[in-house]
């Protein structure tokens, strides 16, 4: 009895020495044809198990879950049913050499094993140690919403009178880097702030990293509520000198708190909404759809059906709303051609899905905004900057709105900036696309940190 009990103990060490050696992050790169895409695999232990979670940091994937994970006699097997994926490889020193397998395709990838802290993706604006300045991890309250909000403080060294800003990111829950496909466009702007002599507030959204208090009915209001208390929070501290740094979403957030607030002294808008939302998302659109290569027609049609839905939510006061935006997507796709329509089956399945994402109170509430309302009641100075090749947020039409409205209010101390050859990122770009951001290595374009810094410097 003593002797198969000792077998099996020693069965179990074995067992877990192999499971140890295959555990922790591993990357590799899919050749596909025409790109590179990286993959990260991230196995842990489960109890006797082993559990494994992808990234793809160029399509902005994180944490994928697979179903099973299985290494047996030096092979590793990762199964992931939900998105027809599966690996298989063998451990060779610290390689996983083997096959990525998807919809019938087999690709070969090889595996390594990654170092702490290490990207896949080349980022050589992200800030490294060590750090001349000051670095505090925060936390505050927005007593409004009585939730906690978390972040840092950057400070310039050897300076005890200098003005603080406080970053807003853009749309959908970002992390107090505003990390998109690797790129931490708010540390690289808190970094090089800091070394010029301006202090840094960047804070997690709500329901990110530390920061709590997200919901189903948030809106823009709560999160220009959140850079409210932030700038009181700033002002606790004792700092007098405060301005608000708005990226796309952000920067309509900026106006919003600093036509109310009078502890905000001056704002940088980084592509931030100057013209009606539902006027700036046709321009999107259109821009997106010119580039992806639609035809006249099928533009004209997008911009009928994108109209009837934009005017639909902004006057409707009825107690049905996904009802009716459905029965609009049911028509639109009613019309398309025969080959390309869904089953009848589906037609209806798909169109309630589509109505139900653009009628949470955020989509609702962003949609009726009008920048002017804001923009025009604001005379401290303003610096309103547009990339070129930016097909989110249209610069020509938008900074020509924050202009109008500036001008409205009188407003002497504005400049507006486009930057020619600049994405919605404000990084250096050739088309402008989305699909283009992961690609570029470049997080921010070092122009627009020299514009930002020095402006805030004289204002």
């Amino acid at each position: 009895m003593k002797t198969t009990l000792l077998t099996i103990a020693c069965l179990f060490c074995i067992s877990s020495s192999f499971s140890q050696g295959v555990t922790g992050s591993w990357k590799g790169e899919l050749d596909i044809p025409g790109n590179k895409l990286p993959l990260i695999f991230k196995i842990s232990p489960n109890g006797a198990e082993l559990v494994t979670t992808m990234d793809s940091p160029m399509q902005g994937a994180k944490d994928m879950p697979t179903d099973n994970t299985s290494f047996v006699n030096n092979e590793l097997t990762v199964d992931a049913k939900k998105f027809g994926i599966s690996y298989k490889g063998k451990l060779e020193n610290e390689s996983i050499i083997g096959s990525f397998i998807q919809g019938g395709a087999s690709i070969p990838l090889t595996l390594t094993r990654m170092k702490d802290g290490e990207s896949v993706l080349k980022r050589p604006q992200t800030p490294k140690p060590p750090f001349d300045y000051g670095i505090e991890e925060v936390t505050f309250t927005n007593p409004a919403d009585k939730n906690t909000l978390a972040g840092t403080l950057t400070t310039p060294a050897n300076k005890k009178d200098f003005p603080v800003v406080v970053l807003i990111s853009g749309s959908g829950q970002q992390n107090r880097d505003s990390e998109i496909f690797g790129h931490k466009s708010f540390w690289v702007i808190a970094d090089d702030f800091a070394k010029k002599g301006i202090g840094v507030l960047r804070v997690d959204d709500r329901g990110t990293g530390g920061s709590n208090g997200i919901s189903m009915n948030v809106t823009t209001k709560d999160f220009a509520g959140d850079t409210n208390a932030a700038v009181d929070f700033l002002a606790q501290k004792g700092y007098s000198k405060i301005g608000l740094v708005g990226h796309s979403e952000g920067g309509i957030i900026a106006p919003m708190v600093a036509s109310q607030n009078p502890k905000i002294k001056f704002i940088v808008s980084m592509a931030g909404p100057g013209i009606p939302s539902d006027e700036l998302l046709l321009l999107q659109a259109n821009a997106i759809a010119i580039a992806s290569g639609a035809t006249e027609e099928e533009l004209k049609s997008g911009e009928d059906s994108n109209k009837k839905i934009y005017s639909l939510i902004k006057t409707y006061n009825g107690s049905d709303l996904i009802g009716e935006i459905q029965k609009v997507f049911i028509s639109e796709l009613q019309k398309m051609p025969k080959e390309q329509q869904p089953e009848p089956s589906e037609i209806e399945k798909m169109a309630l899905q589509e109505a139900k994402k653009i009628t949470i109170p955020w989509y609702i509430y962003f949609l009726k905004i009008n920048p002017d309302l804001y923009w025009s009641k604001l005379k401290i100075p303003v610096l309103a900057l547009n990339g070129g090749k930016d097909l989110q947020v249209i610069s020509k039409e938008n900074l020509a709105g924050i202009k109008a409205s500036l001008e409205k209010a009188k407003n002497s101390k504005f400049e507006i900036v486009e930057f020619p050859n600049l994405n919605h990122l404000f990084q250096e770009a050739k088309t402008g696309t989305v699909e283009e951001y992961a690609q570029i290595e470049q997080t921010i374009a070092p122009q627009v940190l020299d514009k930002m810094s020095s402006w805030i410097l004289k204002n």
